[in-house]
């Protein structure tokens, strides 16, 4: 396969325009530029709120220098908290084309939007030939996330996501799988697979947060939908979630927007540090999954046994399905029917074969059912993170 190389040495697996707006006051005139651009490949983005957060800047600066992404605009209202100049020499240092349109200045609506669908013309012309060159598997970075759990979920899709991902690992690449919320109990199981002591500590501790986090909200990271599905615990879906992680050694533990340094798996933590301040932490599939884009992921492979229609901006979303009802049901927005383990007709590794195969066609660029069906869906709101420490990543 050949990806499209990017100033940094990444490649990508797609080269898309994305239009990002700052605060939400610039969001209908950012969605129109979109539309009239009338291309699948320009994308809508975007950040609503109106005064700063480093966290927002960090994602957002994260995926303007993705390298799936080959442009930006932006669009600023002119009086909001964002720090556009910071997000715009990031894109610019990184080497892509970027413009920033600022309402106020440009003549409101319409006048910004003639202009934006220009400017993203002229882009669409500079990046038209960006270079291409040949991309191996360990230079890709997969994530994984699991939306409308169901009984059938730990028993079929997620444990194959699992023999995909020990496979790609063989092979060099990077996967990300998260989040630590939907993990609570099954924090020993991974501290026996940290490479490093002080990586087994950091694993316990960002769980034991998380479950801290989840007890002062009064809320866990389990839905009347995963009941109704079979579920009965928070630790039974633990374990369902915690098979997608497959059986190798886990190399590091990331923050939303943290780049793995080198290949290896990696678990994503996304509940907040601090006390609670901006709400929950998982309020909604997409905001995981723009936070396993900003970590760098060309794709998702998401697993569902009660069904999604998710997809998103920038990365291709795979859909493996669980439940064999639910794929019959819903066909046309899956990818993958992992239920076939559940009736006899495909193994374990029979079905993980399938979602590797997978994943090399959309990296190769086949659309995903989630692509082709023009799902581009994108959220990001408030939150709050520390750095790092040493412990959490391999020594180089």
């Amino acid at each position: 396969m050949k990806g499209f190389l990017r100033q940094d040495g990444r490649k990508g697996i797609r080269n898309v325009i994305i239009v990002a707006y700052l605060v939400e006051c610039a969001h209908h005139v950012a969605r129109a530029i979109v539309t009239r651009s009338h291309d699948p490949a320009v994308q809508l983005i975007g950040f609503p709120g109106c005064y700063p957060n480093d966290y927002a800047l960090k994602i957002m600066q994260s995926l303007g220098s993705h390298p799936n992404v080959g442009a930006v605009l932006l669009l600023s209202l002119g009086c909001e908290g964002f720090d556009r100049e910071a997000l715009m020499n990031t894109v610019r240092n990184s080497g892509r084309p970027v413009d920033t349109l600022i309402i106020q200045q440009t003549g409101g609506t319409k006048l910004t939007i003639d202009a934006g669908v220009n400017a993203v013309a002229s882009m669409k012309t500079q990046i038209a030939h960006v270079e291409r060159a040949e991309m191996r598997i360990d230079e890709l970075v997969v994530g994984t996330i699991c939306g409308g759990s169901d009984g059938t979920s730990g028993i079929s899709a997620n444990p194959a996501v699992g023999k995909c991902f020990d496979r790609l690992l063989r092979e060099g690449a990077t996967c990300i799988f998260e989040e630590t919320g939907e993990l609570i109990g099954c924090e020993q199981v991974m501290m026996e697979r940290a490479i490093t002591p002080g990586l087994a500590g950091e694993i316990e501790r960002s769980v034991l947060k998380a479950a801290h986090y989840y007890q002062i909200m009064g809320y866990g990271s389990f839905a009347p939908g995963n009941a109704e599905g079979g579920l009965s615990t928070q630790e039974e879906k633990s374990m369902g979630a915690y098979a997608k992680s497959g059986s190798s050694p886990i190399h590091g533990l990331i923050k939303p927007g943290d780049v793995p340094p080198q290949g290896g798996l990696y678990l994503m933590d996304v509940v907040p540090d601090g006390d609670p301040r901006f709400g929950f932490p998982n309020i909604s599939d997409n905001a995981e999954i723009v936070e396993l884009i900003a970590s760098g992921c060309h794709l998702i492979l998401f697993t569902t046994g009660r069904g999604s229609v998710a997809g998103s901006a920038i990365s291709p979303v795979i859909k493996i399905c669980a439940n064999p009802e639910t794929y019959q049901n819903m066909s046309e927005d899956m990818d993958v029917n992992a239920g076939r383990i559940i009736e006899g007709t495909a193994s374990l590794d029979e079905t993980g074969d399938e979602i590797y195969q997978q994943v090399q066609a959309t990296a190769a660029g086949s659309q995903s059912k989630s692509e082709a069906l023009g799902h581009q869906e994108f959220i990001l709101t408030y939150k709050r993170f520390d750095a790092i420490g040493p412990a959490c990543l391999p020594a180089h």
